[in-house]
């Protein structure tokens, strides 16, 4: 089951358990859709690629709730995408 991380790495924009603007890589690291695009769609942590982040049903949040935990780790934008074009 998916955590459903409540903010973006990067910017630590709100991305609740509904937002449209979520996406996240194979090892669940979470972006906001700026973020993603400033990244060139390539996680920092992984080297993976990004996929829309499924919305969790309302019906659903009680019995599996989304984390509360913040992952706050700003990227060295520029570093990143010199890393990718070497």
């Amino acid at each position: 089951m998916l955590e459903v991380r409540p903010t973006c790495e990067n910017c630590n924009k709100s991305l609740p358990y509904n937002s449209e603007d979520a996406m996240i890589c194979t090892f669940e690291c979470t972006y906001c859709k700026d973020c993603v695009e400033l990244l060139k769609q390539v996680c920092p942590n992984c080297g993976g690629g990004f996929e829309k982040r499924p919305i969790r049903p309302t019906h659903l949040l009680e019995k599996y709730p989304v984390s509360k935990t913040i992952v706050h780790k700003p990227i060295d934008i520029k570093a990143h995408i010199k890393k990718l074009n070497s």
